[in-house]
């Protein structure tokens, strides 16, 4: 039986669907600024308890855990030294079947401090805050992401490249199959497993399709709300992994995981209706709305200024060069996917823009939270977009980072998103990355040792 607690039992208390379902223990997941999901294995006397005693608990180093495990320390030494626990509170609406076991539920908790204060380094709070601030004007967003994945043989050696796996002919894709339907049929075993997982774990899945790359995959979510959304694409790319393995395959989330082929993106359509549903990005003639191109003003100002929440790591840079199947570009255009914001075709209640820069490497809640809150600046600030591209905008001059050093750099500085983002996350996240940074540079290269080594 699938799907989550709100949608099965919508009057139903949690001990209740526990019971319905038979689950002796709930995994509750806290995720982190990479995305990564932390928490604790608690049985179901010790879940349910901790729902009224809150005295459920996390140390506050989690957030401070970069991607190769080692802590980033802290701004604050002596915070960092005592390590203060965080709160940890389960958000029952995401409670959810644990595909692949018996017995198992997933939920996905917020942290707070000891007094009840949201913890801020939190990326599920960062959004939590941008969504109460379209709250607060009488609107609410919506989104629908598109999460892009490699299938890859497995790869136990990390200096080694990433191959294509074998599918069911036999053999592995040697040259690219976009949209190709006998070559998504070579994966069928492993696309029926994660269909079967998701189902399991009510995952509002819509298309797959095979894309550009070899034995590289689209997974297409219906729209809805931002915050559930977030939480279901870090819980799909769990699922997927434990699906590609019991299949004999990795599936990898990189930007770029292979060289000489297309990059991987989670792009977000966004829209924005009133606290009754109406469309707000079109007028009743079926014209963009005053807000709607202000809402792209505030991407192209922004974005470039904060693309540690769309490419938060070293290899996402690799992804963003011309013509290389990602936007490299601010531009906006109509059904135009050279361009960076694509507003694709459809009537008033359709109109969205689409933001094409995001990775599939970012955390879902800081990109959909970077997106919504340039837009809002945009609004607020009443900005104009520019004029709509045409024809091949790979080749309009880019005005985002190259590099993760620059990223960074102009994040730090970004003011009017660091005030509504705020400085707790704000220092954290950039306390992280830069440590990121540092040992990636800090490591010599196979291409070093390949053209350095008896060269110069």
């Amino acid at each position: 039986m699938p799907d989550n607690l709100n949608t099965l039992f919508p009057g139903a208390d949690t001990q209740s669907w526990l019971e319905t379902h038979a689950i002796k223990e709930v995994e509750c997941f806290v995720p982190d600024v990479n995305g990564v999901l932390r928490g604790k294995t608690l049985p179901r006397a010790k879940f349910l308890k901790s729902l009224d005693d809150r005295a459920l608990y996390l140390p506050s180093s989690a957030f401070l855990v970069a991607i190769d495990g080692r802590y980033s320390g802290s701004i604050d030494e002596g915070f960092a030294y005592s390590d203060p626990d965080m709160r940890m509170v389960p958000d029952v609406s995401s409670l959810c079947l644990a595909p692949g076991s018996t017995g198992r539920a997933y939920v996905v908790a917020d942290t707070f401090h000891m007094d009840d204060r949201p913890w801020m380094a939190s990326p599920r709070h960062v959004l939590k805050a941008v969504l109460d601030l379209y709250a607060q004007r009488g609107w609410r967003a919506v989104m629908a992401p598109e999460l892009e994945f490699y299938l890859t043989a497995p790869n136990p050696d990390p200096d080694r490249p990433l191959t294509a796996p074998v599918g069911r002919n036999g053999r592995p894709e040697s040259v690219q199959h976009p949209y190709d339907m006998q070559a998504l049929e070579e994966f069928e075993p492993v696309i029926q497993r994660i269909y079967a997982h998701a189902a399991a774990a009510g995952l509002p899945l819509e298309t797959l399709i095979h894309e550009s790359g070899t034995a590289q995959l689209e997974i297409n979510f219906l729209h809805g709300d931002p915050l559930a959304l977030a939480d279901k694409v870090l819980l799909f790319k769990r699922l997927a992994r434990q699906a590609a393995q019991a299949n004999g395959m990795h599936a990898t989330f990189m930007a770029k995981p292979i060289a000489a082929q297309a990059g991987s993106s989670m792009h977000l359509h966004m829209s924005i209706v009133d606290r009754k549903g109406e469309p707000l990005f079109a007028g009743e003639d079926g014209e963009d709305s005053a807000m709607f191109t202000h809402f792209i003003g505030g991407l192209q100002k922004y974005v470039p200024e904060i693309m540690p929440l769309f490419a938060p790591n070293v290899n996402s840079y690799r992804r963003i060069r011309p013509n290389h199947s990602a936007p490299a570009n601010i531009e906006w255009s109509h059904d135009n996917r050279s361009c960076g914001l694509r507003v694709p075709m459809g009537g008033r209640a359709a109109r969205r823009i689409e933001n094409r820069l995001p990775g599939a490497d970012a955390n879902p809640y800081l990109a959909m939270a970077g997106s919504l809150i340039a837009g809002y600046l945009g609004i607020e600030e009443k900005l104009a977009r520019s004029a709509e591209a045409t024809g091949n905008a790979y080749k309009s001059k880019s005005t985002l980072p190259k590099t993760m050093e620059e990223a960074l750099d102009r994040f730090a500085v970004c003011e009017p998103v660091k005030a509504l983002l705020g400085e707790d996350f704000f220092q954290t996240y950039l306390r992280v990355k830069s440590v990121e940074l540092d040992l990636f540079q800090s490591v010599v290269t196979s291409w070093e040792r390949d053209h350095l080594l008896l060269k110069v």
